[in-house]
């Protein structure tokens, strides 16, 4: 059963209100400061490592964003991206992909396959908020700190 490789953030569960992010990664690392992120922004979150049953947690939470590695084992997150645009449930949920891959040319690959945005690793917290209010415009409480006016 995938929640043996999710879990879910515990502070904010309760408060439905706040963007529920999903985010498929593989290094604890970089789960824990996109978590760090997640949480400055006041998102709710689901961590994933295992990038199998992305398609089937997305459809059952229906979250506001996807933050998917690339390098992934099992499925690529190319694959489960071609998976979630091709599903009436998930195709207009935007995907970030959150990647090692930084060339020019991998930007526009990934962009071209159905990413709505791109990061590369290692980034700065605060271009990674930037994308995650960016992606998120007009879903953030208004009590979050980190609220951007530009949307």
């Amino acid at each position: 059963m995938y929640l043996a490789h999710s879990f879910m953030s515990d502070e904010k569960k309760q408060n439905s209100q706040q963007p529920l992010i999903l985010v498929v990664e593989d290094h604890d690392d970089s789960l824990l400061l996109i978590g760090y992120a997640l949480e400055s922004l006041g998102c709710r979150f689901i961590c994933q490592s295992d990038s199998s049953t992305t398609l089937l947690v997305a459809k059952e939470h229906q979250p506001d964003l996807i933050m998917l590695d690339i390098l992934l084992p099992g499925l690529s997150g190319t694959d489960v991206v071609h998976y979630l645009k091709q599903e009436p449930l998930t195709a207009e949920i935007p995907v970030l992909a959150v990647t090692a891959l930084a060339s020019r040319e991998d930007r526009e690959r990934l962009l071209s396959v159905g990413f709505d945005e791109y990061i590369s690793k290692p980034y700065m917290i605060e271009d990674l908020e930037a994308i995650i209010r960016r992606l998120l415009c007009g879903k953030l409480n208004s009590h979050s700190s980190l609220k951007s006016a530009e949307c």
